[in-house]
């Protein structure tokens, strides 16, 4: 394991050593004093509603070993004495800016491995294409990847910070505004970038899908040099910028089911329990299966497969990889109630093009009734009465029996599909998620197939407690 220590906070940081000891190791970061275990480094971050950084008593009383704080925050706050004494083993270092510090350390652990990294981003799709290559990428690496959706500022660069004896790290990278993945991917510097596809996702912030696009493409800034490039190439914006646009600095892979591409699926067969389809590969046919429904997981394994095929992985365990992936949590989450409904937690996240993947899912499902719960797609701006108007029409095209809407927007879903032809008496408009819960309990039936899906700030998850 590469170490780095206290004192490289010192050198690249400015950090000041208020209390301990310049040689003691950082190994394993939390930013919660909740989460802080014994010889931990605790983070004191600082939010708009929240400074982490006050309770950094909590995280030395709960094992802490070294605290690396923000000095506004505190510098008024510690009895150097008092704390020398009652923790005489301990080291809390002062930085000006605890976020740019913990990005700084990042660089410099990452710096320290040379390893295949693979970047991951895109409008939908990130974590569970990020879950499936992993899963082909462990056959034969020790992976580090991603917890969760762990892709932002702070996310990112705590990943980073957790390799120890990794030999490949695969890595997801998020964004809402221009210039964040830029900075993402300087701290991660990917060997080898995937962009699942350029949709509608945070268009209220960025104003255009091509400003979308611009925004991942910002992933190249990172790309090691004769780095590879990996995209979906049935995305119409992916498919038009590699035809105009991209030089020579990097190759490029496509994959895809529609348009010619590297990596293409034929004889596509998918269920709600999965997919089955046939790609060649080095001269020789293979069947794949994808072990979760819906084509859009088809194209993540195609992704995965690319990326396999890359590193010389050999097909056969490509193919297991493929087939006994394991999804992060409230993706896709399939679920069998206590009254025999089956229940798609896919709550995490929202915009138009997962919603319409969901609802595909959904639409091709052999079940008694249909219900779709479909709450506010949020960051969409100017461009949100539209784009839910689009999902009640992706409603109906998928028949629907039941729609509940939960939040201001997703009226704008009901009012849609009613007017593409859903009946009134089979929608129903949600002043909030315990309405919706309530007619839940009384409508679902045995056989029923109920779809959850919203922005996380929706909190869809309580739902899917009370009805599971």
């Amino acid at each position: 394991m590469k170490q780095i220590y206290v004192k490289d906070v010192v050198r690249l940081c400015k950090g000041e050593i208020l209390i301990g000891d310049e040689n003691e190791t950082l190994v394993d970061f939390a930013k919660d004093t909740r989460e802080v275990k014994d010889g931990d480094i605790f983070l004191g971050i600082k939010g708009e509603n929240f400074d982490g950084n006050l309770y950094f008593k909590n995280a030395l009383k709960n094992g802490a070993k070294v605290c690396i704080l923000q000095k506004e925050s505190i510098k008024d706050k510690i009895d150097k004495s008092a704390i020398e004494k009652e923790y005489p083993d301990r080291t809390i270092v002062m930085v000006e800016d605890t976020i740019k510090a913990l990005q700084e350390l990042a660089t410099y652990k990452r710096s320290l491995y040379n390893i295949p990294v693979i970047g991951i981003t895109g409008s939908v799709g990130k974590t569970s294409t990020k879950d499936i290559i992993a899963s082909v990428m462990s056959k034969k690496y020790n992976v580090l990847k991603t917890l969760g959706n762990y892709n932002n500022q702070i996310g990112l660069p705590l990943t980073i910070l957790r390799l120890k004896d990794h030999d490949a790290m695969v890595i997801e990278m998020g964004m809402s505004e221009l210039g964040e993945i830029s900075n993402l991917t300087k701290i991660a510097k990917p060997t080898v970038a995937v962009i699942t596809n350029v949709g509608t996702a945070h268009i209220g912030n960025l104003g255009s899908r091509e400003n979308i696009l611009k925004a991942k493409l910002e992933i190249l800034e990172g790309l090691q040099e004769n780095g590879t490039l990996i995209i979906n190439n049935d995305n119409d914006m992916l498919q038009d910028w590699n035809k105009n646009n991209h030089d020579n600095k990097f190759n490029v892979v496509t994959f895809g089911l529609e348009n010619k591409s590297d990596i293409m699926a034929k004889d596509v067969k998918t269920s709600e329990n999965g997919s089955t389809y046939k790609i060649d590969i080095n001269n020789k046919t293979y069947n794949v299966n994808v072990s979760v429904g819906g084509a859009h997981f088809v194209l993540n394994s195609l992704c995965a497969i690319a990326v396999g095929n890359l590193f010389n992985i050999k097909m056969e365990d490509i193919l297991q990889g493929t087939a006994n992936f394991e999804l992060t949590k409230r993706r896709m989450e399939i679920h069998k109630n206590e009254m025999g409904a089956t229940i798609i937690n896919d709550c995490y996240n929202a915009n138009y093009d997962s919603m319409k993947a969901a609802l595909d899912y959904l639409g091709n499902i052999s079940t008694n009734r249909r219900i779709a719960v479909l709450g506010d797609m949020l960051e969409l701006g100017e461009f949100s009465k539209m784009l839910h108007e689009k999902v009640g029409e992706e409603v109906v095209k998928n028949k629907i029996d039941i729609l509940l809407t939960v939040g201001d927007m997703s009226k704008y879903i009901s009012k849609k599909a009613q007017e593409e032809g859903l009946s009134k008496d089979k929608i129903f408009v949600c002043k909030n998620n315990e309405e919706a819960i309530e007619i839940l309990k009384n409508k679902i039936q045995e056989g029923d197939a109920i779809l959850l899906k919203a922005s996380n700030g929706m909190n869809f998850q309580e739902i899917f407690e009370k009805i599971c």
